[in-house]
């Protein structure tokens, strides 16, 4: 099957199925929130404040993440050069600075934001499939997928060229080889983890024990499939950057579903916001994290 990039062109505006799948997975993750503060019956504008400081510190987080990787500091006013650790990490500091600020629990934050993470980036991986962007190694497989105009386009010189991969001899460089939508694969496997953690929501665990369960998910996920992408920073043998990363977050979800395995609720302090029928307290001082 061959692929080509989702653009449209609205007048001098052009907008990329990337930016519109990231629009569309912000909002979801919103929504998600949205819910279950509701179900907590506490007041639901807080997820506004966690889409938007996500927004602001995952765009920079990915940026810089990027630059350091690369050394190239132009990445930083481009429309490229993100990654999704970078934006994770990023994201993760500015929704806590937030919530020290506003005095919100971090367990709490923690827990609202699992399910939401995970659809958020189910959809964003959409967003990368239809760009053409952060496909896998060549495969003969019947679901492999052709990108000419990917980033970059998957030709046998592409391919063998800057990703060491294996091409069968004779083939010409110019040819389009079908690849492993790995893009694909995640979407499917991070919309399963949702499923997961939304069923999850209700457990009978220290408050931010989700959050746990999410990292263990996340990390296993992008650790099994990081064998099949095409990535050019194999640094530790046959393991990439974004394995060690995984390993990781792996690792402190453990820790985390460890450590707070017993019930335990935290305590809202009035005049953070996050209670039904409180207003936002949108400057309020800060005052000591709970």
């Amino acid at each position: 099957m061959t692929v080509y990039p989702l653009i449209l062109k609205l007048g001098p505006l052009t907008v990329t199925g990337y930016g519109l799948m990231m629009m569309l997975a912000f909002l979801v993750a919103g929504w998600a929130i949205q819910r279950e503060l509701g179900r907590r019956n506490l007041n639901p504008e807080y997820a506004a404040d966690v889409v938007v400081f996500a927004v602001i510190g995952g765009i920079a987080g990915a940026k810089l993440w990027y630059v350091a990787l690369t050394g190239d500091p132009g990445a930083l006013f481009s429309r490229g050069g993100l990654v999704w650790y970078g934006g994770f990490i990023g994201g993760v500091v500015a929704v806590m600075l937030n919530g020290w600020r506003k005095r919100v629990p971090l367990r709490l934050t923690m827990d609202l934001v699992a399910p939401a993470l995970a659809v958020g980036y189910a959809l964003g991986r959409v967003g990368c499939f239809v760009v053409e962007d952060d496909y896998g190694m060549p495969t003969s497989l019947p679901w492999g997928m052709r990108f000419p105009q990917g980033l970059p386009p998957t030709t046998a010189g592409n391919l063998g060229q800057l990703y060491h991969a294996v091409i069968p001899p004779n083939t010409p460089p110019w040819e389009v080889l079908a690849v492993h939508p790995t893009q694909l694969y995640e979407v499917a496997a991070m919309l399963f983890a949702f499923w997961i953690l939304w069923r999850l929501r209700t457990h009978q665990h220290a408050t931010g024990w989700l959050f746990g369960v999410y990292l263990v998910l996340a990390g296993v996920e992008r650790f099994l499939v990081e064998f099949l992408r095409a990535k050019d920073d194999r640094f530790l043998g046959s393991f990439t950057i974004a394995q060690l990363a995984s390993v990781v977050l792996a690792v402190a979800g453990v820790i985390l579903m460890t450590s707070w395995s017993q019930r335990d609720e935290v305590t809202i302090p009035e005049g953070s916001g996050v209670l039904a029928g409180e207003p936002r307290a949108a400057s309020r001082a800060p005052g000591s994290a709970p």
